[in-house]
């Protein structure tokens, strides 16, 4: 059993199955990474969770470099995926492995697939052999190639090992089924030769295994136990274990396949994120947009933070979105008692205090903590003439409700004094340049001796004492929620992602921080120094704001309204009065008053809902499968946060029902294995052979049959009995067991009967 460190989740239930079983003595993971680029927060679960599997089991976890493309990968990279995962953490010790270091086991592993007639040598060019593959409902062509002799394909491999051809020559294939439903399956290619200089093994090899075939193949050398993938792997273990099993190896591994981190506003591939940086839309792969670990670490977000944020996000086994939101709540959580209080002013406003001595200064004793926080510490924060405020805490013409300085108002001043404004400085162009002011020496620590109160309190700085610094302030780096979700992910970034402050106004204390420290300015965020900081030229990133800003975005948006009065409970007497959730709902998404009441009465109904409709679109339909289907799998109270997948996964089984891949019978067939399983809809229709069949030349044949296995009913149908036609479509159904387009039967069975 696990330690308890961490919840359980299927992956675990499995790991204490086996153990319990004794198929396996202990537990061996391992994080494979190709060395091609950085790591981003999408590796983080899965380094978290190889790594913290291995920690809870007692067993270990090998870092493995999946270095087999030469032309791709670095030295660079690998060093910076090394660095991610220390400073996340975690350790591979003596477990250090390059799948290059495999390279002649897996040859001598093909040449066994060859001599075992598994494997042959293919000549045909790659976009011959993309065209001879076939599509999803096509079968693909043998190459011309598959019956070459075990002898010759020998000697192409070897020479192929030799150098004697160029690159894109050959490929070797593994010989499976070309008809194959797994796409994997159809001969996929296992080597290519590539005349490049390897980053480790230099020129010494001219041709390199793919990763289907290096994949398994290193897990088992390496006695890996339970070898877990994220979910677009999934078709890759039938290959996985193709392999296993054609090679005769024993003790094997087992592939287990889980859910990928996707967050919104976010894009996790790393091909993508390498155009930012090479198109120089970001400042280099460490860049504090970047969803990179090594952006992350850059703009002051602890390694705790990402740790506790896989661990919320949990271990599913179906694709779902995470909100950027819950990241940057955790993110404030680690931080808020971590980072010291400090004062910070960022769009500086000169303030001075005519009746405070010139030249003369104090210093304030000021916590570095709230009340809250049980932590001590303090610091001396000095007081002067001249002092520097937010110019947004200064209003001279102040909306209804404005709490901070006016002129004629006061204001206390954070750990200091009362300061009444008595006189607006402006410059020849109308702006604001100074505020002249009084402070009342009786007020320090912020406290009236006469009781009077303020409406606000304000940080500030002193203009002798402060430091400049430049302070960057991060927004979101794409503006979209799912950016490519409707083309180029590129035209979805956010133009004001970034926004630097040159002369910001910081506290003294801040001239002796250090890279590792983050601070709380106050009123504004979260703040850390940037690496590229110096003593002379101080450099602060912003971590998070203290508010979700773009929630607060969220709620300034206009309300839409109905203009039809609602029905009052004299008009509906059986009914209660509906609720403002459900007549929102209904005017929102067009949909029937039942389905409104129903979906508004939670929250959470209301968020599986929406969800859905954001992923597939159709109001209408979601609202019909929720209402119908999905809520007769419920108890009454249709608790959906029980389910096994969230709304996007009930979205993707509405598409496959919208584009016809299966019939609605096989769709809620489907529904209630997703309940009962989790699986993904499309993971479902496979295994279990659902998709509807609409070739019309399949479907032809079928309805012929059908036809000439009852000739009476034919006759009689041709005598005028036309209800027969129910007859008929339903022994086509039945013969191709449900899975038949209608449509298409209706029709073939109207021309075939004349």
């Amino acid at each position: 059993m696990t330690s308890g460190t961490r919840p359980s989740n299927f992956i675990t239930d499995i790991i204490d199955a086996d153990l319990a079983s004794g198929k396996h003595t202990g537990v061996v993971t391992r994080f494979p990474p190709e060395p091609n680029g950085y790591l981003h927060i999408g590796h983080a679960k899965s380094i978290c969770l190889n790594f913290g599997l291995a920690q809870d089991y007692k067993g270990r976890c090998h870092l493995r470099f999946d270095d087999t493309n030469p032309e791709k990968e670095d030295v660079e990279y690998a060093q910076s995926i090394q660095n991610d995962i220390r400073w996340l953490g975690f350790d591979w010790n003596e477990h250090l492995y390059f799948a290059s270091d495999y390279f002649q086991q897996l040859y001598d592993f093909a040449l066994q697939l060859i001599r075992d007639g598994k494997a042959y040598v293919c000549s045909l060019s790659g976009e011959e052999m993309r065209e001879y593959r076939g599509t999803v409902s096509e079968p693909g062509k043998a190459s011309p190639y598959r019956d070459r002799s075990v002898e010759e394909n020998l000697d192409l491999f070897q020479r192929m090992r030799a150098g004697e051809f160029e690159d894109g020559a050959h490929v070797l294939r593994a010989k499976i089924d070309m008809a194959n439903a797994n796409m994997k399956m159809r001969d996929p290619p296992l080597y290519r030769i590539r005349h490049a200089t390897h980053w480790r093994q230099g020129d010494d090899w001219c041709i390199y295994p793919l990763y289907d075939f290096t994949h398994g193949l290193s897990d088992y050398l390496e006695n890996i136990t339970h070898s877990i993938c994220t979910l677009e792997f999934e078709n890759n273990r039938e290959l996985y274990d193709w392999f296993l099993d054609e090679l005769g190896l024993t003790d094997r591994p087992h592939q287990y396949e889980f859910a990928r981190l996707n967050l919104n506003y976010s894009i996790m591939s790393k091909r993508n994120l390498l155009r930012l940086v090479q198109d120089n839309h970001v400042d280099g792969w460490d860049d504090p947009r970047m969803p990179t670990v090594a952006g992350l670490r850059r703009r002051g977000i602890t390694p705790e933070a990402i740790r506790s944020f896989c661990e919320r996000v949990g271990v599913a086994k179906n694709n779902s979105m995470v909100e950027m939101t819950l990241f940057e709540h955790i993110i404030r959580e680690d931080l808020k008692s971590r980072a010291p209080r400090v004062l910070g002013v960022l769009r500086p406003l000169r303030v001075v205090l005519d009746n405070y001595p010139d030249g003369q200064s104090e210093d304030l004793d000021s916590p570095y903590w709230p009340i809250d926080i049980p932590k001590e510490g303090s610091r001396m924060v000095p007081f002067s003439r001249v002092l520097y405020i937010e110019q947004d805490d200064f209003e001279e013409n102040p909306p209804p409700g404005f709490k901070r300085l006016v002129p004629g108002g006061e204001v206390r001043l954070r750990h200091a004094y009362f300061i009444r404004c008595n006189e607006v400085v402006k410059d020849a162009n109308g702006d604001i340049v100074e505020l002249r002011c009084s402070v009342d020496l009786e007020t320090r620590g912020g406290k009236a001796p006469d009781g009077r109160k303020v409406k606000g309190t304000i940080h500030w700085v002193s203009a002798e004492h402060a430091i400049s610094a430049e302070v960057r302030l991060y927004d979101r780096l794409f503006s979209s929620e799912r950016p490519g979700a409707d083309g180029d992910f590129m035209d979805d970034l956010n133009p004001d992602s970034l926004e630097r402050l040159s002369d910001c106004k910081l506290e003294a204390s801040l001239a002796t921080a250090a890279l590792t420290d983050r601070f709380q300015f106050e009123r504004q965020g979260y703040f850390c120094l940037d690496t590229n900081s110096t003593a002379d030229a101080p450099v602060f990133n912003q971590i998070v704001a203290l508010r979700d800003s773009w929630a607060k975005k969220a709620e300034a948006a206009p309300v839409k309204r109905s203009k039809k009065p609602a029905k009052t409970p004299q008009q509906a007497p059986t009914m209660q009065a509906e609720s403002d959730a459900s007549k929102a709902l209904r005017n929102q998404y067009a949909i029937d008053e039942s389905q409104s009441r129903a979906l508004s009465k939670s929250a959470a109904i209301q968020s599986f809902f929406e969800t859905a409709v954001g992923a597939h679109g159709d109001a209408k339909a979601v609202a019909k499968w929720m209402v119908n289907e999905l809520f007769g799998h419920l108890d009454d109270d249709n608790d959906v946060t029980a389910l096994p997948f969230d709304g996007t996964q009930l979205a993707a089984l509405l598409a496959l029902l919208a584009d016809n891949t299966i019939t609605g019978t096989a769709g809620k067939e489907v529904l209630t294995d997703m309940i009962a399983t989790g699986d993904s809809p499309t993971a479902i229709v496979d295994r279990k052979g659902l998709r509807q069949v609409t070739d019309s030349h399949i479907l032809q044949d079928q309805v012929a049959e059908v036809l000439s296995n009852h000739p009476d009913e034919v006759a009689r149908y041709h005598e005028g009995a036309k209800n027969l036609m129910g007859f008929f479509m339903g022994q086509v159904m039945r013969a191709t067991g449900g899975k038949a387009d209608a449509k298409s039967v209706q029709a073939l069975l109207r021309k075939l009967l004349g």
